[in-house]
């Protein structure tokens, strides 16, 4: 047995070498989008510069979801651990600007190394971490060995893994078996996804709910989106399609033209970055009147620095974080039918300007991404027939009344017919949805339980 699962690791670690000229490639060919794939790219190989001089707590958090995610959880340890550091890790740019803006200098951030032994023997030599978390499901065999060997405690948080997933994992064998028992605990967030981590063989796991539930919106989020709302022109009924990913904002165009809904403003938030200029591109193909939320910022700017320049009291630098006000009375032209939400770290306040809200990734097998935000600002959700990789959520969402699933573009005009017809639905679906994130809180204190007894 033990020469077996040696043997499935020799080879995965084998394949990974094989892979390791082409890394420079593929960093540079996503660079072409993001130039901040080049920076930092050292860490990738395991080589830091940067020194800590506390106990460190290890968080592994890949991208921009991951990472909202753990904020709870991160001020939680923070809060409860002032004599440790965090450390963040992350895969994408993206993940890493996110942790910077919604924790700033309260945490260290590095990029994790490729699964390679030489780059993680590296990384956990350099930092020591007392605590190894990692965040959903992320799974690296070499990394749970290397914690295993300079005993780590390396735990599994959060954790879901749709059947989908699960299936691909199972065709890795033992790697996949000899990974999930070196993981010290894990907490899953649902009893399905507990028994699918149980079934590749996973041990000491524990249900513990999903932390996303404890992402409280910002104090400010409320504000910031009425402040939005005025600008889009508080009478319209708005249309937020958020998190959309590449082939669906041509579904979504289609849908909001059949539902032919007067004065509506729909708003496209796409979920990576790299493709604001894409959907841009799009809406001008179709002839589509519209305005970048970025415009919008930039000329609440202007007008805040020639209201400075008028009052020698104020500085450039206050007028530039009183510009963060969302556009205070710069007003969207009323012929103007879409806008493009090309900023970072804003959802909350989009989902606050909106009066109904379509969750992307799921109107195409993409598995869906998180409705849990939208429900916490109390708005109705619509969303796709493909949500495998929330599919607990999601039916918890539909089962409580604050979300109904659409199966297709033509349906999803429908129910936006609907909706935007009967403000008595959207109240309902607006109280459910307060409710149902309300009481599903409460994964961030049995999470920092359990890791309490490993710090």
């Amino acid at each position: 047995m033990c020469e077996n699962v040696s043997m499935s690791r020799n080879i995965y670690t084998f394949l990974l070498y094989l892979l390791l000229p082409l890394t420079p490639l593929k960093l540079l060919w996503r660079a072409r989008k993001q130039p901040e794939y080049l920076a930092h790219w050292q860490e990738r190989y395991g080589f830091y510069k940067q020194k800590l001089n506390k106990p460190v707590i290890w968080l592994h958090c890949v991208s921009v979801g991951e990472t909202r995610a753990a904020e709870p959880l991160i001020k939680a340890l923070l809060q409860q651990y002032p004599n440790h550091q965090i450390l963040l890790t992350h895969t994408t740019p993206t993940g890493r600007a996110t942790s910077q803006q919604l924790l700033g200098n309260t945490v260290a951030r590095v990029y994790l190394p490729y699964d390679l032994p030489f780059a993680v023997k590296r990384f956990l030599k350099h930092f020591k971490p007392v605590i190894g978390i990692l965040m959903e499901t992320e799974l690296w065999f070499n990394l749970i060995d290397s914690c295993q060997q300079h005993k780590v405690p390396l735990l599994l948080v959060n954790a879901r893994l749709s059947e989908k997933s699960a299936h691909g994992y199972s065709k890795l064998g033992k790697v996949v078996q000899q990974g999930l028992q070196g993981l010290t605990a894990v907490a899953a967030q649902t009893a399905q996804d507990a028994a699918r981590l149980q079934g590749l063989g996973a041990t000491n796991v524990s249900v513990i709910g999903n932390i996303k539930f404890d992402v409280a919106p910002h104090a400010d989020a409320v504000i910031q989106g009425k402040l939005l709302r005025d600008s889009l022109g508080s009478e319209r009924p708005v249309f937020l399609a958020a998190s959309t990913r590449d082939g669906e904002e041509a579904l979504i165009l289609a849908a909001v033209a059949q539902a032919n809904i007067p004065n509506l403003l729909t708003v496209i938030v796409p979920r990576h970055p790299q493709r604001f200029d894409e959907v841009a591109e799009l809406l001008k193909k179709n002839s589509l009147n519209f305005v970048r939320r970025s415009s919008l910022l930039k000329k609440c700017v202007e007008k805040r620095e020639r209201e400075a320049k008028e009052d020698a009291t104020q500085t450039v630098q206050i007028v530039r974080q009183v510009a963060d006000d969302a556009g205070d009375k710069i007003i969207v032209n009323p012929h103007i039918s879409f806008v493009l939400g090309d900023s970072m770290g804003e959802m909350f306040t989009y989902y606050a300007s909106c009066d109904v809200a379509f969750i992307g990734g799921s109107l195409l097998p993409l598995g869906g991404q998180n409705l849990i935000e939208a429900c916490s600002m109390g708005k109705p959700v619509l969303i796709g027939p493909h949500t495998f990789n929330f599919e607990q959520a999601t039916e918890m969402a539909i089962t409580a009344g604050a979300a109904q699933r659409v199966q297709n573009s033509n349906d999803l005009a429908q129910h936006l017919q609907a909706l935007f017809a009967d403000t008595d639905a959207q109240q309902a679906m607006s109280a459910a949805a307060l409710r149902f994130s309300n009481e599903s809180r409460g994964a961030t204190q049995r999470t920092l339980s359990l890791l309490s007894q490993f710090i």
